[in-house]
């Protein structure tokens, strides 16, 4: 049987590359989408292998990720890898304290750090099933605390925290890394204004962003290659928090 993995906002821009990746490496890939379903379609169309599937899914909803475990254990009774790709934020400038609302602070926690929770909680006897793998995405925001705003860096720091305390919880079977990408030249950030994107890419010392490949490559290595790390994070930044 081949491996499962499922990847929460998969449908576009990092959690594709992530769900090419491993549809290339033999995985039957299981992916989740909010809104997109046309975006979710395409791209389901064109991952190799075959028996992959796409389900609406909206992360802040508990009983909504206990239905999906239901659905997921139908397939294999398994899961293999679990990857929490689906994420929210909005520019507010860290000075903009006003700026950021009650709500808006709490929809990112919501997103960014009780879903992959709730993810990890319904999914962990499949995951156990399979002795299987969970990578969190994260990212540097989590250690530079420079990011769209403040609860966005907050939030990958509080992930990053709990990918360690999952990890030695649900340790020895199952293992949990987080894999924490700098800024990534996804189609979304080729849209922002050049002069920003040629300013952070001059402040990494390796003199570009990452690509979206190199993220799913990462998330590859952490589920098929560190097979006895757990509890760790992977930065794929280029070196930026040792820019200036």
């Amino acid at each position: 049987m081949s491996k499962i993995a499922l990847v929460t906002g998969g449908s576009g821009g990092l959690g594709a590359a992530i769900c090419r990746k491993l549809a290339q490496s033999g995985y039957r890939v299981v992916l989740t989408y909010n809104s997109n379903k046309q975006a979710a379609e395409e791209l389901l169309s064109v991952l190799p292998g075959g028996g992959h599937l796409a389900y609406s899914l909206n992360v802040e909803d508990s009983s909504a990720i206990v239905n999906l475990a239901a659905q997921v254990s139908e397939i294999g009774g398994k899961l293999d890898l679990l990857v929490n790709c689906a994420g929210m934020t909005k520019f507010v400038a860290h000075s903009d304290l006003n700026g950021l609302s009650d709500a808006l602070f709490d929809q990112i926690f919501r997103v960014n750090v009780r879903a992959p929770f709730a993810m990890v909680r319904a999914f962990t006897h499949l995951l156990r099933n399979a002795g299987g793998c969970v990578v969190n995405i994260t990212s540097i925001a989590a250690q530079t605390a420079m990011g769209s705003n403040i609860a966005y860096c907050a939030s990958k720091s509080a992930t990053e925290n709990m990918t360690r305390s999952l990890a030695r919880a649900l340790a020895p079977d199952i293992r949990v890394l987080a894999v924490a990408p700098g800024l990534v030249d996804t189609e979304f950030v080729k849209g922002l204004d050049d002069s920003w994107r040629n300013q952070q890419e001059m402040s990494t010392p390796l003199k570009r962003l990452a690509s979206d490949d190199e993220v799913a490559n990462a998330v590859y290595a952490a589920a098929e290659v560190l097979t006895f790390s757990t509890g760790n994070t992977i930065s794929v930044d280029g070196g930026r928090p040792l820019g200036n």
